[in-house]
């Protein structure tokens, strides 16, 4: 997906696609869908009965007609055009997603013990069913990983070469049909039936085959279609001003008339802003389930951020020693690395780093040490190594200490320990792991042979301009909350570090509920970010609900929005660009009604001049005749469309301005623009065609 990122509306892959596709959309069941350009469409077709009709008999202006007739389809295919363009991307980066989708075969296990497999066509595959995936192996459809870890490159779905990390029991478990396994083996149980995979659907997505008209789009829809039906009303009733005036008027010019005069530029580019804004959020590689995510993201109040791995790196790294009196650092970072070489978690390979960072203690060779290495258990909470008379264990705080009071380690050299746990060491020992907790920092402590060494202090690190992001999410008037289930202490210390508005602590599936319902209850509009099975039930229930690719199958199929990058942060851009979608859209429906109103007072007093001599006085841009003004004002009409198009499908810039400044913005800018533009436009076109004789 990498390289249409860069795709821009002027590649000729996308252009040419989309001026075929213009013609198609002509389909009256296609039109229907856009009140406005429809009505255009049918008197555009009354109109060509028309000109057939004088050309048959040999009556009227046809000259005039037939260019009436040319601008007024130019018109329809114009907006049909925009719509197109706005589409093509999608279809290319559909036509991408494609390729990925190739036909595997899928290593299918058999029996209770699965310890045999049998080849089989992944398209074949049966929720439930388990395969085996191994190095170079497709992953043939969406599951979950239920046993093994394993690095998958998901370019094919990301667009991106990094390959990343898979695993059973917990939340980087969902693998996506189409991605490759690079090493290791994993065994997946299927959890999408062929045809309705994550890609089945990214396709239909990203094509725009799903997607639905907003209650924004809808309402705006609706009161297009209404200022169309006055315009209907206020044509009608020309034909008998002008027969009172002792003339008449031709249909043709009463139907270019009422087309000028109702609200086609927005109605032309409405559907186009939409798709457009759907596309944006697509080129930053998030997939909205629905334009009515896209819009509720530009209106967010309050956005809930998880802690781990969106405020913070999301594994704790070991940052410092803290000894006991009488044990040097030398001696704490020395044992704590020994009972860390075997360990794989993030936080034992950060212990052994840092003990070589800072004090030059290389790794050895535990076979050489005839060392026995002691896994971490739920129930010791603590890990280590035996080596020749000599045992080392590091964990939590309290299992240690009772550890060692147990009697269970053999004492030596402060065996003091053992009988008398409430001793000065142990009190120092507490007291360096309580500085520690308030701190936000995680303490691990360290003992070999029945001595307390000390505390190694574990620490999220918080990202690095996560500060800054959240200032700007501040001055956009949106309030973020941190979710942990760190304890208030460390919950209060990291928020305080990372510059969020509050936080929730302790917090469980329910409480994050009950906060977004609480917050909705206010009127607010909430984004919630997640990547596991306790987020989804946060994710239904909140306006923007971001789900990561990298998460459980049942985060992904909660949320409206997915991440494919698996990025927390990126919810500043889907805010922003949910803003622009809302900022645009109110951009170009300030500039088609000023629009309007501009192009009803330069070409009616024009239009009149014949039957109501007085409106000379008002004919300030000096049309030539009634017939110029008109096909000026019609030809102005197509040609604004493409104009636009650029910039509905681009967005305006984003500003983060209260909504006060930006009407006032829009009336400036766009208010004005709209009303300069017609009188330069049409007048620049009257020139033109009455220089070289149209009219």
């Amino acid at each position: 997906m990498s390289q249409l990122k860069s795709a821009s509306i002027m590649d000729t892959r996308i252009l040419i696609p989309a001026a075929g596709d213009a013609f198609k959309k002509l389909n009256p069941r296609t039109l229907a869908r856009n009140p406005v350009m429809f009505v255009v469409a049918t008197v555009s077709v009354l109109t060509t009965v028309l000109f057939l009709r004088d050309l048959a008999a040999g009556n009227g202006n046809l000259g005039f007609s037939f260019q009436i007739n040319i601008w007024l389809w130019f018109t329809v295919l114009f907006a049909n055009f925009a719509e197109a363009v706005a589409e093509g991307r999608g279809k290319a980066q559909a036509d991408s997603l494609r390729k990925a989708r190739t036909e595997t075969q899928a290593k299918l296990l058999l029996g209770s013990d699965r310890t045999q497999y049998k080849m089989v066509a992944g398209t074949s595959l049966k929720v439930g069913d388990v395969v085996l995936v191994e190095p170079g192996d497709i992953i043939p459809s969406d599951g979950e990983v239920i046993e093994g870890v394993a690095s998958v490159n998901e370019a094919a779905i990301t667009g991106e070469s990094a390959p990343v990390i898979r695993e059973s029991g917990g939340d980087r478990s969902a693998v996506t049909g189409g991605t490759q396994v690079l090493s290791d083996w994993i065994r997946v149980r299927i959890t999408a039936a062929a045809g309705s995979t994550f890609l089945d659907r990214m396709i239909s997505l990203v094509e725009g085959a799903e997607r639905q008209k907003t209650p924004n789009e809808i309402a705006l829809n609706i009161l297009l279609a209404g200022m169309t039906l006055i315009f209907v009303l206020a044509t009608a009733t020309i034909p008998s001003f002008a027969i009172y005036a002792g003339g008449s008027i031709p249909i043709i010019i009463l139907v270019a008339l009422f087309v000028t005069l109702i609200p086609t530029t927005i109605g032309a580019l409405l559907s186009a802003i939409g798709i457009a804004g759907m596309d944006r959020l697509v080129r930053f590689n998030v997939l909205a389930m629905s334009g009515r995510a896209v819009e509720a993201a530009g209106d967010v109040d309050t956005l809930l951020l998880d802690k781990t791995g969106t405020i913070t790196l999301g594994n704790r790294q070991a940052t410092s020693f803290r000894p006991v009196r009488g044990v040097s650092e030398q001696d704490l970072a020395d044992g704590a690395q020994l009972a860390s070489l075997a360990d794989e978690t993030p936080e034992g390979r950060s212990i052994v780093v840092l003990a070589k960072e800072k004090y030059a203690i290389r790794g050895r060779d535990m076979a050489s040490l005839k060392a026995t290495f002691v896994p971490f258990t739920a129930q010791t909470r603590m890990s280590g190594v035996d080596l020749e008379g000599s045992r080392i264990r590091k964990g939590a705080v309290d299992a240690v200490l009772a550890y060692v009071g147990s009697g269970t380690m053999p004492v030596s050299g402060n065996a003091a320990i053992a009988a008398s746990p409430q001793s000065d060491i142990v009190r120092e020992l507490q007291a360096i792991a309580d500085e520690i907790a308030k701190a936000g920092g995680t303490p691990l402590a360290v003992a070999r042979d029945g001595k307390l060494l000390g505390v190694v202090q574990l620490k999220d690190i918080v990202k690095g301009g996560i500060r800054e992001r959240f200032a700007e999410l501040r001055r956009m008037g949106i309030r973020t909350v941190m979710i942990t289930g760190d304890n208030p202490m460390t919950a209060a210390a990291i928020a305080a570090e990372a510059g969020v508005d509050d936080f929730l602590a302790q917090a469980t599936p329910e409480n994050k509920l009950t906060l977004i319902r609480e917050e909705q209850a206010k009127g607010k509009l909430v984004a919630m970010c997640g990547d596991g099975t306790n987020d989804a039930p946060a994710l239904a229930q909140a306006d923007v609900g971001v789900a990561m690719n990298t998460g459980t199958v049942a985060a992904r199929e909660a949320g409206n929005m997915v991440d494919l990058d698996s990025d927390p942060t990126k919810l500043i851009e889907i805010v922003e660009i949910g803003k622009q979608l809302l900022m645009t859209r109110g951009a170009l429906t300030t500039f088609s009604i000023a629009n309007d109103i501009a192009k009803y007072f330069a070409i009616i007093p024009a239009m009149f001049l014949t039957f109501y001599p007085q409106l000379g006085v008002l004919n300030i841009m000096g049309l030539a005749t009634p017939q110029s003004a008109i096909l000026s004002a019609i030809i102005f009409n197509a040609l604004i469309i493409i104009a636009l198009i650029p910039l509905s499908l681009k967005g305006v810039r984003y500003r983060a301005i209260g909504a006060g400044a930006l009407l006032s913005r829009n009336l400036l800018v766009y208010g004005l623009g709209g009303i300069i533009v017609p009188f330069i436009g049409i007048k620049a076109i009257d020139m033109i065609i009455t220089a070289i004789g149209l009219a």
